[in-house]
């Protein structure tokens, strides 16, 4: 950003700032807690003793100045002392007014505060030169030896005020009382000037004594005042590096030592001389920083932004960001107006026709970075609704639906009977067999493809930006990988739905490797069923009515299994097995089973209740746990269950009435109360040592 952005201020975080503006240090998250911060050069450890040797140089001055009276020459010059007084209290009132300005454009208290310093500073050094003997005044006087100490000294308090972490409340009193506080000053300064100027009015306009005066101990509390916020604005410099920042520690600290300087009371000596040159240096480095800081950016409208609070800060860039974010949309959106918007935000913002420029570029970047990431973010949309087992009309329509809102008026068109018809006009094979696509305008057209064939084709807008034709054939390209795995999916599923338990073929497809031969241990329920009379039913009936009957049965039983959750996993002449709780969970595995059987039973009273001679079903079901998997050979294997508790299902299915459901003991004990049944005691099973404890299920409550 092109204009004094302070980029990384959070809300509630005061002065816990990260970066600045102007700076280009990484921001530093909570993530980065304990380890060292980055330092800028700026804050470089190297860069900060040169500073403060520099700092440092004036107080071994004064030092030696006072420790070796013979070296501090007495030099008077009255002209020259009034005029270089009078351009530095000139520079205050300028910079005062401009950051006064800031202040109130942005609503800050610390801006306003700092003000207060300047405009403070300016009135009593204008005071001082005023009353330089000899310019209105014949002699020295109380109000030439008190201006100056008494205006670093006034001014120390809104110095220290301005580097505090001021919070939400204590800025708006601030603001609240900003009419009294600059009030305040003026009257000030006026009674001042009057009291020094005016004859005989006060002991201001008097003969100074020839030792000079002082403000009776006062000045070592401008001193520390001006030390601690110079101490202050640099921790916070560190955590918030800018140029104007460090200007203002080093002005601060300057006039801490102006101060100290002033206290030797040794007019006209090189002693008195040196606090005048800090003072000069002090607010000249001020206005140096600004105006580099002026010509770096081509505007004064966010010179002092860097010296907020940090709410202040907050809300300039909120403020940039709204902003580009207007512009963005507008580039995005294309749209038209007599005023550009960039020239419209220059005009809020105080930019410069280049810095403007800039914007504009810039904006346009973002805009077409944006597009960018709209576009691949709906190709990664439009590849998790494309997903196996979509059908490929859905595909087509719904798929498209996330990267029509971000392409614009995408068509797609399947090839019909060797054709492909879209809004731009209609094509065949040999229209898109090209090594690129078709390019018509604002569109190009890419072929899509099944199997290394024409399957149809995709029309893209393209002009939005550079990236687009290479989205556009990533589209087709993803477009049509998804085309193929729908019908490649669709013959998959036909074929295994058709010969296999949906589970088991929903399992396959979604990961072959469930294929494998070996199984595992589960709690399953069995359901064997078969017809019984189906022998004698054979002897006497043709085979077309044999395969007739059968299907007749097993299209009526096939839904009620799959319905309650059950896998077939063999049929076998009449007879069928089927599994619940394998290979998908059931947690009521035996209630769905008997639901099933029931409903079996109620279906095949149907259809052998309106053709006579047709055999029923008898049912066994049992309860338990069993090896299931894939078992056979790698040539030729199938989906089966093996255990005592499949052998028993098959047992009670042998000894069950036609038109009834036989279940185990642990099926029961797996339904609860909710079964209703008639015992059948302990019965001699073939393969059991020990009686099996059978029922015959009647209904479910």
């Amino acid at each position: 950003m092109p204009w004094n952005d302070p980029r990384t201020a959070r809300p509630g975080e005061h002065e816990e700032l990260r970066s600045s503006p102007g700076t280009t240090s990484p921001a530093v998250g909570d993530g980065l807690a304990g380890r060292r911060p980055y330092l800028p050069p700026a804050t470089h450890p190297i860069r900060a003793v040169v500073w403060v040797i520099h700092l440092a140089l004036p107080v071994a001055g004064l030092w030696l100045l006072l420790a070796r009276p013979e070296l501090d020459a007495r030099w008077q010059d009255n002209v020259g002392h009034f005029w270089l007084i009078l351009a530095v209290a000139g520079v205050n009132v300028v910079l005062g007014t401009m950051i006064g300005q800031a202040s109130a454009r942005r609503a800050d208290a610390r801006l306003l505060l700092v003000s207060l310093v300047f405009l403070s500073t300016a009135g009593f050094f204008l005071i001082h030169a005023l009353t330089t003997p000899k310019v209105i005044l014949q002699g020295p006087s109380y109000g030439f030896e008190l201006s100056q100490p008494v205006g670093l000294l006034v001014a120390s308090a809104p110095a220290f005020a301005s580097a505090l972490p001021l919070g939400e409340r204590a800025a708006r009193a601030v603001l609240g009382a900003q009419a009294w506080l600059r009030g305040g000053l003026v009257l000030l300064l006026l009674g001042w000037t009057a009291a020094s100027l005016l004859p005989d009015l006060t002991p201001l306009s008097g003969r100074s004594p020839d030792h000079g005066a002082g403000l009776g101990g006062l000045e070592p509390l401008g001193v520390a005042l001006y030390a601690a916020a110079a101490a202050m604005l640099f921790r916070l410099h560190r955590r918030r590096p800018a140029a104007m920042l460090v200007s203002l520690v080093t002005a601060y600290a300057l006039l801490a030592e102006a101060a100290a300087a002033g206290m030797s009371h040794l007019n006209w000596h090189l002693s008195w001389w040196l606090w005048h040159v800090l003072l000069t240096l002090a607010f000249l480095f001020v206005a140096y920083s600004a105006h580099l800081q002026f010509r770096r950016e081509g505007s004064g409208a966010g010179l002092f932004d860097a010296v907020a609070l940090a709410a202040t800060v907050q809300r300039i860039r909120d403020e940039y960001e709204d902003a580009l974010e207007e512009l963005v949309g507008h580039l995005r959106r294309r749209v038209e107006s007599r005023v550009p918007v960039a020239t419209r935000l220059a005009g809020r913002f105080g930019l410069s026709e280049g810095q403007a420029a800039v914007l504009d570029r810039a904006g346009e970047a973002l805009a077409d970075e944006r597009e960018v990431s709209e576009r691949l973010a709906a190709l990664v949309e439009m590849g998790n609704r494309a997903r196996v087992g979509l059908p490929e009309e859905e595909l087509l329509t719904r798929g498209l639906d996330p990267v029509r809102r971000a392409y614009g008026d995408v068509r797609v068109a399947l090839v019909s009977d060797g054709r492909i018809t879209l809004r731009s006009g209609e094509y065949g094979e040999r229209d898109l067999s090209g090594e690129g696509p078709l390019r018509l305008g604002g569109t190009v057209v890419h072929p899509l493809t099944v199997k290394g064939r024409l399957a149809g084709a995709i029309e893209v807008p393209v002009g939005m930006t550079r990236q687009d034709e290479a989205l556009a054939a990533t589209l087709a390209s993803q477009l049509s990988i998804s085309l193929e795995n729908a019908r490649l999916y669709r013959e998959l599923s036909t074929l295994f739905r058709q010969y296999m338990s949906p589970d088991v073929a929903n399992a396959l497809l979604a990961d072959p490797g469930t294929a494998a031969l070996g199984g595992e241990l589960v709690e399953l329920t069995a359901l064997f069923a078969d017809l019984k009379g189906f022998t004698s039913f054979s002897e006497r009936a043709t085979p077309g009515e044999i395969v007739e009957m059968l299907n007749r049965y097993h299209s009526a039983a096939v839904p009620l299994v799959l319905d309650n959750g059950g896998t077939i996993v063999q049929f076998v002449g009449d007879a069928l097995l089927a599994l619940f709780n394998a290979p998908a969970r059931q947690a009521d595995h035996a209630a769905a089973a008997a639901r099933a059987a029931l409903a079996m039973q109620e279906a095949a009273e149907r259809i052998a209740g309106g053709t006579p001679g047709y055999p029923r079903f008898r049912i066994g079901i049992n309860t338990g746990p069993a090896l299931v998997g894939n078992i056979g050979s790698p040539e030729l294997r199938g989906f089966n269950a093996m255990g005592d508790c499949v052998n028993v299902a098959a047992r009670l299915e042998g000894v069950a009435e036609p038109g009834t459901v036989v279940i185990g003991q642990s099926t029961l004990d797996r339904i609860g109360p909710g079964a209703r049944v008639r015992p059948l005691g302990g019965l001699s099973l073939k393969g059991k040592q020990q009686p099996v404890h059978a029922y015959v299920l009647t209904g479910l409550s």
